[in-house]
């Protein structure tokens, strides 16, 4: 388990410790969205955010590449850190069970 992957873990239950409370301010913003895109990206994902008017936000990661057609992990969310997030832990719980 790399240390992006346990940082991410830490955004799935409810907030408790003042750790936590501060993992989740720095996680649920815009930089933290960026950490998040940047850290995959030295994984071999591509990630892919598209905002859906007063519906929320739509975060998709694929591997690296040009063909984008094989979705490793998927997510909508009504901020675009919790789509991202989301996204994020299903890609790499995927590439951790096969292997990759």
């Amino acid at each position: 388990m790399t240390a992006g992957t346990a940082a991410l873990g830490f955004t799935h239950p409810p907030p408790l410790a003042h750790e936590l409370h501060l993992l989740h301010r720095w996680l649920d913003s815009w930089p933290g969205l960026g950490d998040i895109a940047v850290g995959m990206a030295r994984q071999d994902f591509d990630l892919q955010l598209t905002k859906y008017a007063e519906r929320g936000w739509r975060a998709n990661f694929y591997p690296s590449g040009l063909a984008h057609s094989i979705v490793k992990g998927t997510a909508f969310g009504e901020t675009s850190w919790r789509a991202v997030q989301q996204a994020a832990w299903v890609a790499v719980n995927k590439s951790e069970e096969r292997g990759a």
